[in-house]
């Protein structure tokens, strides 16, 4: 059952995401929560506590980015739960056409359903790629 209701609420959060809205993303850190993203381009680093997350998430939006989750797989008990999240996320230009598309696999650490710690996998030369796209734009 907890497992299902954490899937529940990733996916939620998601769509609300998608919706433009951060809030239900971000109530789910916990306010002292690490978030790692990695490479060298304008997004990567260690973003610590709610309110660096919450400016992250918001240039996700900022930058047109969508994403949607595909798998969600939950193991632990509440007190040191890991969820991995298959997520795609993509952004397309004034005609449509999609100028930024990746696959990232989020590790998460979480404590009485709070994440304490986020580490973001994916093809960070593509993010590098989007950087230079938001420059030219």
């Amino acid at each position: 059952m907890y497992k299902a209701l954490i899937r529940s609420r990733i996916r939620r959060s998601v769509q609300a995401l998608r919706d433009g809205d951060p809030g239900p993303l971000l109530a789910g850190f916990a306010d002292d929560a690490v978030l790692v993203f990695p490479g060298t381009s304008t997004w990567a680093g260690e973003y610590r506590g709610k309110r660096s997350i919450e400016g992250f998430l918001r240039r996700f939006l900022d930058a047109g980015l969508v994403g949607e989750t595909h798998d969600i797989v939950v193991n632990g008990p509440p007190w040191r739960t890991t969820v991995c999240v298959l997520f795609v996320d993509r952004a397309a230009d004034a005609d449509g056409e999609v100028v930024y598309e990746n696959r990232v696999m989020f590790l998460v650490r979480a404590v009485w359903g709070k994440v304490v710690y986020q580490e973001d996998f994916l093809d960070t030369q593509r993010v590098t790629a989007f950087d230079a796209y938001l420059s030219r734009t």
